[in-house]
């Protein structure tokens, strides 16, 4: 110890930054996030939070054109409280493409009811 360091310690101090060993946070909130990327070509993700308070009623989470016609339900089941992510290609309920253009997206959770749009580029 001739460089002025101080004897061995036994002690040792970590700081811990896995998630790993966190365990998953649910959210207290409902949310709707704003699709990405937007605009997109050829698929768009959408995310959603749905609350512990939600206690695992139904879902939906549909798409329309701004004619307010149904092109897409991408989610319609019970779902436990949580965050979600969903993929859209841009296809109608039958597989069909759609047009390029302005269509909204709609998440419905119990009383919660939350619409977002997105621009769909060919």
């Amino acid at each position: 110890y001739d460089l002025g360091e101080s004897p061995p310690s036994n002690e040792v101090s970590a700081v811990v930054t896995s998630v790993a060993d966190r365990p998953e946070t649910v959210p207290t909130d409902y949310a709707l996030e704003q699709n990405y990327p937007n605009p997109f070509n050829p698929s768009t993700v959408i995310a959603y939070a749905i609350p512990a308070f939600h206690k695992g009623g139904n879902v939906t989470l549909e798409i329309y054109n701004t004619l307010g016609q149904k092109v897409q339900t991408l989610v319609n089941r019970r779902q436990a409280p949580g965050v979600y992510q969903v993929q859209w290609d841009g296809k109608d309920d039958v597989g069909r493409p759609v047009t390029s253009g302005l269509y909204v997206y709609r998440l419905k959770a119990g009383s919660f009811v939350q619409v977002r749009k997105m621009v769909f580029i060919k």
